[in-house]
C-alpha cells in the first residue's frame, strides 16, 4: 500500500500541488467489484483546500488516473455502518449517497480517522460521523508532543523545503571533490566539520580587524545627528512662520467663497427675474386687443388672434418650484385668468351675433332660388366665419364650456336655416316632377309645404281584354305594351331622372361643404397646438420652458381623441341636416307613386352617389344618409318587381278571342330594354340580375298557366308564340344572367312547334292515319310485317279502300282547310305562319314516306301506292301558301 501511495503522490497529486494524506482501497457496494482508491488530499498553497479524490487504474495500462473529486466541505455525513463490529462497508453523503466497501476494516478506520482530523483542523463546518467508534475518534485527538502520524507528517511536510537547482549543483560539486563521501560517510563528515571551524576562525579575525573602522563610523554618525538637530530647529521656526501665513490665507479664501456665493445667488436671482419678466409679461397692445379689439374687421381679428395666442403662451409657462408662492406671480396669473374669461365671453357673444345675422342674411336669398331647382350657396358665410377659426381653436383649448355653447348655438341657427332651404328646394322638385300643383294633388301634395299626405292605397289593377290594355298611374309589365303610353312614360321618366339627379347633385356639394366647414371652423378633425404656443414636448424659439398642459388648461378639460371628434362632426351634421333624409324619402315615395318604374332610375342614381360618397369618406354624414335612403329605394325596387309578378298572376284572358302574345310577355321585353338602358355601367347590376330572374320565372310560369286555361287558342300555339317571342327578345338583348332561360325558351318553342304540327297533320288524313297505326300495333304484338296483309281488317282490299278516300284533290282540300285553321290560331305579331306551314310540309312528307315504307314492307309485290306523290305534296303546299 505504501508503494501505491508514493506512486499516486508522484504521478497524480504532486503535479497538481497536492499532498496525499490517506488512502483506502474500495469498491462500490452491491455491484460488480471494480476496485479503486479513495484519497484524502490537501493543497500545498494557501488557503488550504481539502478534497476526497477517486482514483482508478486505467483500462489501457498500469498507470492510474484521477476520475472524480469532491470538496470535503460538501461532505455532510460519514456513515461507518457499525461501531461495534468489524464491517468494511461505509457511506459518504455528498450531493448524493455513495456506498463503498473497503478492502479491510483497518484501512476503512484509518481513512475515517484521517477525514475526522482534517475536519477538525481545516473546516468550520462539522461533519456528522455516524456509527463510528468513539474510541477511534478519541485516539485521533492530538495532545502535546504526542502527535498522530498524520499530523507529524503534515508538520514535517510543512517544514520541508525542496532544494533548488543551484543548491543541487553545489552539493554535487562538493561530493565530486570527496569521492569517498558515499563510501566513507564519517570521514566526509569530519572533513566538513574541520572546514567549518576554519571558516568560523576567519570570520572572527575579520570582525576584530574592522573595530577601528566601526569607531570612525560611530563618530560620523554622532556628527550627523547634531546636524539633524539643527535642521529640525530651523524647520520648527519655519513651520511657526508658515502657520501664521496659513491662517491669513484661510481667512482670505473664506472671504472669496462668500463673495463667490453672493455672486452666484445674484446671478440666479437675476435669471429667475428675467425668466418671470420674459415669460409672464403680456404687452399692453395685446391686453388692449383682448379687452377692446375689433372682432368685425380682418385686422382686428388678426390682432385679437395674436393677443390670444400670446396670452395662452403666458398661461402655459411651466413655473419652477417656488414661483407659485410669489405674490407678483399670483397677481399676474390672476390677471391672465381674468383676461381669458373676459375675452372668451366677448368672443362667444360676438360669434353668436354673427350666427344670427348670417342666418337672417341667408334667409333673404331664399326667394331668389324658389323658382329654380338649386340650393343657396353658403360659401360666403363660411368664408367670413373661417376668419375666426384660430380663435375658435383658442377657445376650444381654454374654455371648453363656451366652445361647446357656440357649437350648440351654431347647430341651432344653421339647422333652422337649412330646414327652410331644403324644404323649399324639395317643394320645387316635387312640383317639377308632377308638372303643376293641381296635378300634384292627386299624388298627395297639398299646400305649399310639398309634403306627401296622400293615402297609401294599393295601385289599380289592370284587367286585360284580349290584347287591349288600360294604363294606371303605377306602371306594370301589362301596360308597357301600349305604344302611346310607352312614349309618354319615356318622357315622364326622363324628366323624373333629370330632376332626381339634380336633387342629389345639389345636396352632395352642400353636405360636403358644410362638413368641411364644421371640421375647419370647430377644429374637430385634429387638435394641433396654436401657432407660437408651447407644447408639452417642445420648447419655444428662445429655448424657453416646457409647457404644462396640466396647468390652468389641462386641469379643466380633457382633450378628446380624433375618433371622438369624428363622432362629434357626425352628430353635428345629423342635427344640421336632420330634414334631408325624411325629405328624400318623401321624394322617393312621390316618384314611386307617379311611376313605380321610377325606382329603377332612383336605384341607379342613388347607388352612384353612394359609391361616390363612400370613395370620399365612408364614414361621412353624406355617405351614411345616402346609404340609408338607398335601402328605401332598394326596398321600393323590390316591391315594384313583386307587384309585376303579382299582376302577372292575376291576368285573365278572353274566352272569345285568340290569345296571341301575352301582354306581360311584351311588357317584359320593354322592361328589359328600359332596364338595360338605365343600368348600363351601373354599380348595382346584381340587383337587376336578381329582378330579371324573378320576372322571367314568373313570365314562364304564367305563360304555361294561360296556355292551360286557353279555350280559343290551342295550348301549343300559346306556348310556341310566347316562348318564341321571349327567345327573340333574350337573343337580341344578350342578357348574360338569362342565358339559361334563353336556351330554355328556345327548347320550349321548338318542342311546342313540333307538337302542334304533329297534332294538326293528324286530322286531314285521319282514316289513313288510323289504318297505319293499326298495322304498327299488330307488328308490335309480334305479327311479321309480310303477314299483316292476311289480317281481315288490314288486307289489301281494306288498304285500297282507305287510300281511295284520299285522292290528291281531297288531300289538297284538307290541307287548305288546315292552313285556314292554323291562320286563325296564330297571331299576326309574331309572323310564324310561314314557319309553321313549312314545318307542316316537312312533317307531311315524313309521314308520307313512312306510309309508303309500311306498304312496301307489309304488302310486297301488291303494286298498291298512294294516289298522290311527294311532288304533288310540294305543289299543294306551295299553291295554298301563295293563294293566301
Amino acid at each position: 500500500m505504501t508503494a501505491i501511495k508514493h506512486a499516486l503522490q508522484r504521478d497524480i497529486f504532486t503535479p497538481n500541488d497536492e499532498r496525499l494524506l490517506s488512502i483506502v482501497n474500495v469498491c462500490k457496494a452491491g455491484k460488480k467489484k471494480k476496485n479503486c482508491f479513495l484519497c484524502a488530499t490537501v493543497t500545498t498553497e494557501r488557503p488550504v483546500q481539502v478534497n476526497v479524490v477517486k482514483v482508478k487504474k486505467s483500462d489501457k495500462g498500469d498507470f492510474y488516473k484521477r476520475q472524480t473529486a469532491w470538496a470535503l466541505r460538501d461532505l455532510a455525513v460519514v456513515d461507518a455502518k457499525d461501531a461495534n463490529k468489524e464491517n468494511p462497508e461505509f457511506d459518504l453523503h455528498f450531493e448524493k449517497v455513495y456506498k463503498w466497501v473497503a478492502s479491510s476494516t483497518a484501512e476503512k478506520n484509518t481513512f475515517i480517522s484521517c477525514i475526522w482530523k482534517l475536519n477538525q483542523r481545516y473546516l468550520r463546518k462539522k461533519i456528522e460521523f455516524v456509527n463510528v467508534s468513539s474510541q477511534l475518534l478519541e485516539e485521533s485527538v492530538p495532545s502535546g508532543e504526542n502527535q498522530s502520524v498524520t499530523g507529524g507528517d503534515e508538520e514535517s511536510l510543512d517544514e520541508y523545503q525542496e532544494l533548488n537547482a543551484r543548491e543541487e549543483q553545489d552539493i554535487e560539486i562538493m561530493m565530486d571533490g570527496c569521492e569517498y563521501a558515499i563510501s566513507n560517510a564519517e570521514a566526509f563528515a569530519e572533513k566538513l566539520s574541520s572546514e567549518l571551524q576554519v571558516l568560523d576562525g576567519a570570520n572572527i579575525q575579520s570582525i576584530m580587524a574592522s573595530e577601528k573602522q566601526v569607531n570612525i563610523l560611530m563618530q560620523l554618525l554622532d556628527e550627523a545627528l547634531k546636524e539633524v538637530d539643527e535642521i529640525e530647529h530651523k524647520l520648527s521656526s519655519y513651520e511657526e512662520m508658515l502657520q501664521s501665513v496659513k491662517e491669513q490665507m484661510d481667512h482670505i479664501s473664506q472671504s472669496n467663497d462668500l463673495i463667490q456665493l453672493s455672486n452666484t445667488n445674484n446671478m440666479k436671482l437675476l435669471e429667475e427675474i428675467e425668466f418671470l419678466v420674459n415669460y409672464l409679461d403680456l404687452s399692453k397692445g395685446h391686453i388692449k386687443a383682448l379687452t377692446d379689439g375689433d372682432l368685425s374687421s380682418s385686422k382686428g381679428i388678426e390682432a385679437c388672434t395674436n393677443a390670444a395666442e400670446a396670452l395662452l403662451q403666458c398661461m402655459n409657462v411651466a413655473l419652477r418650484p417656488g414661483h407659485d408662492e410669489l405674490q407678483a406671480v399670483q397677481q399676474q396669473q390672476q390677471q391672465f385668468k381674468d383676461l381669458r374669461e373676459q375675452f372668451a365671453r366677448r368672443l362667444a357673444n360676438h360669434l353668436n351675433n354673427v350666427f344670427v345675422q348670417q342666418g337672417h342674411d341667408q334667409s333673404s336669398t331664399l326667394a331668389q332660388h324658389s323658382a329654380e331647382l338649386t340650393l343657396p350657396k353658403h360659401l360666403p358665410f363660411h368664408r367670413d366665419l373661417l376668419r375666426y377659426a384660430k380663435l375658435m381653436e383658442w377657445l376650444k383649448n381654454t374654455d371648453r364650456e363656451k366652445y361647446e355653447g357656440l357649437n350648440k348655438n351654431y347647430v341651432d341657427y344653421i339647422s333652422r336655416l337649412y330646414e327652410r332651404e331644403i324644404k323649399e328646394f324639395f317643394e320645387v322638385a316635387k312640383i317639377k316632377m308632377t308638372g303643376t300643383s293641381k296635378e300634384g294633388k292627386k299624388f298627395g301634395l297639398h299646400g305649399s309645404s310639398g309634403k306627401l299626405t296622400g293615402s297609401t292605397s294599393s295601385l289599380n289593377k289592370l284587367s286585360v281584354q284580349g290584347s287591349g290594355n288600360r294604363r294606371s298611374q303605377s306602371s306594370s309589365l301589362l301596360d308597357m305594351g301600349n305604344m302611346s303610353a310607352s312614349d309618354l312614360d319615356v318622357a315622364d321618366r326622363t324628366k323624373f331622372d333629370k330632376i332626381f339627379e339634380q336633387v342629389l347633385s345639389e345636396l352632395e356639394p352642400l353636405c360636403l361643404a358644410e362638413q368641411d366647414f364644421i371640421s375647419k371652423f370647430f377644429k374637430l378633425q385634429q387638435n394641433p397646438a396654436l401657432p407660437g404656443s408651447v407644447t408639452a414636448d417642445s420648447t419655444d424659439i428662445d429655448g424657453g420652458p416646457l409647457s404644462r398642459q396640466h396647468n390652468l388648461l389641462g386641469d379643466r378639460h380633457s382633450v378628446p381623441s380624433e375618433k371622438e371628434e369624428t363622432g362629434v362632426i357626425r352628430s353635428m351634421m345629423i342635427k344640421v341636416f336632420r330634414c334631408i333624409e325624411p325629405e328624400l324619402n318623401n321624394l322617393i315615395s312621390l316618384g314611386d307613386k307617379i311611376d313605380s318604374f321610377n325606382s329603377l332610375y332612383m336605384l341607379v342614381k342613388m347607388s352612384h352617389h353612394v359609391w361616390t360618397a363612400e370613395n370620399v369618406d365612408p364614414a361621412s354624414f353624406l355617405s351614411t344618409t345616402l346609404g340609408n335612403v338607398l335601402v328605401t329605394v332598394k326596398r321600393n325596387f323590390d316591391k315594384c318587381i313583386l307587384n309585376q309578378v303579382k299582376q302577372m298572376e292575376e291576368v285573365k284572358i278572353s274566352k272569345k278571342s285568340k290569345v296571341g302574345i301575352l301582354p306581360f310577355v311584351s311588357g317584359f321585353e320593354e322592361f328589359a330594354e328600359l332596364a338595360e338602358s338605365i343600368f348600363r355601367n351601373a354599380e348595382r347590376r346584381g340587383d337587376l340580375d336578381k329582378a330579371y330572374t324573378k320576372l322571367i320565372r314568373a313570365v314562364y310560369n304564367n305563360v304555361e298557366k294561360v296556355a292551360n286555361e286557353s279555350q280559343k287558342t290551342p295550348r301549343d300555339v300559346v306556348m310556341m308564340e310566347n316562348f318564341h317571342h321571349i327567345f327573340s327578345t333574350l337573343s337580341r338583348l344578350k342578357i348574360a344572367c338569362l342565358e339559361t332561360e334563353r336556351r330554355e325558351a328556345k327548347h320550349k318553342y321548338t318542342e311546342h312547334l313540333q307538337s302542334y304540327v304533329i297534332y294538326s297533320l293528324g286530322q286531314p288524313l285521319e282514316k289513313l292515319n288510323h289504318f297505319f297505326e293499326g298495322i304498327e300495333a299488330r307488328v308490335a304484338q309480334g305479327i311479321r310485317e309480310e303477314e299483316v296483309s292476311y289480317q281481315l281488317a288490314f288486307n289489301k282490299q281494306e288498304l285500297r279502300k282507305v287510300i281511295k278516300e284520299y285522292p290528291g284533290k281531297e288531300v289538297k282540300k284538307g290541307l287548305d282547310n288546315l292552313y285556314k285553321k292554323v291562320d286563325k290560331h296564330l297571331c299576326e305579331e309574331e309572323n310564324l305562319l310561314q314557319v309553321m306551314w313549312h314545318s307542316m310540309q316537312d312533317e307531311f312528307i315524313r309521314q308520307y314516306k313512312h306510309f309508303e315504307g309500311l306498304i312496301a314492307r307489309c304488302y310486297p309485290g301488291s303494286g298498291i301506292t298512294m294516289e298522290f306523290t311527294i311532288q304533288d305534296i310540294l305543289e299543294y303546299f306551295s299553291s295554298i301558301a301563295q293563294s293566301h
